[in-house]
């Protein structure tokens, strides 16, 4: 009998030490854990004011930039002109009224082939017709337009000089007759214009960037102003001479520049 309860002491007491010696082990191991923990959290941290102080650097470097404008002109000259006849004619019956119109349309058929345009350069672009009555007196008035389109501008301006031939031979013009010149190689110059404006506005980006010390960078942002065609000298002409075959194209743009 005090055999066997000599034997379950030993038992009881191996149990124990067992015991003892897997909570010793499972401290370890959760003291080991806590370290790894600790260890990743705190390189977590560094990892993270570093992607956040570089973040800062690049939105300051961002921030340190440029805009400034560029501007490029030139004279060209129109390379279409074009030429309305705008003239009436009035009669108390619309047959007289009718054969005033086929003769102002001849005497201006034959001016133009005086100043050496073809019969078919002149072209209808409308009529119109009305009527009013004054103290039962019916008066009849046939108005009609014609359109001259050339690129020979030189021809164009030495007719359009000598327009005063037409009131002399009885054609009554009317407003809305006149020169319009116009240059339609707008496209072939654009690249060019756009690149020279471009250098202007670096050249002035380069002097600020001297003024305050750092140097100009790579394009951030650029944006193409319209291009504008105006009279050369401003001239808008006067009766019956819309416009002026000289003319000045204008382009601005806008660039901005990162300042290294």
């Amino acid at each position: 009998m005090m055999d066997n309860l000599h034997e379950d002491n030993e038992i009881n007491g191996q149990n124990i030490k067992n015991e003892k010696g897997h909570l010793r082990e499972h401290d370890r191991l959760r003291g080991r854990s806590g370290l790894y923990a600790a260890a990743i959290i705190s390189a977590g941290l560094a990892i993270g004011g570093y992607l956040m102080g570089d973040g800062l650097v690049r939105m300051k470097q961002s921030d340190r930039a440029v805009t400034v404008r560029g501007l490029d002109e030139r004279e060209v000259t129109a390379d279409l002109a074009t030429w309305n006849i705008a003239y009436s004619a009035q009669a108390n019956d619309l047959q007289s009224a009718q054969a005033a119109m086929d003769r102002d349309t001849q005497a201006i058929s034959a001016f133009f082939k005086e100043v050496g345009f073809d019969g078919d350069a002149l072209q209808p672009t409308g009529v119109n017709v009305s009527q009013y009555s004054n103290d039962g007196v019916q008066t009849f008035t046939i108005r009609q337009r014609l359109s001259l389109r050339t690129t020979d501008i030189k021809k164009a301006q030495a007719a359009v000089k000598r327009q005063f031939d037409l009131v002399k031979r009885g054609v009554v013009l009317e407003d809305g007759s006149g020169m319009s010149y116009s240059f339609t190689k707008l496209n072939d110059i654009k690249p060019e214009m756009i690149a020279k404006a471009t250098m202007d506005a670096r050249k002035s980006a380069e002097q600020f960037a001297k003024d305050s010390g750092t140097d100009v960078g790579a394009i951030q942002s650029a944006t193409q102003g319209y291009f504008e065609v105006t009279s050369r000298d401003g001239d808008d002409g006067g009766w019956g001479v819309t416009d002026t075959p000289y003319k000045k194209v204008r382009v601005v743009t806008t660039v901005q520049y990162n300042l290294d």
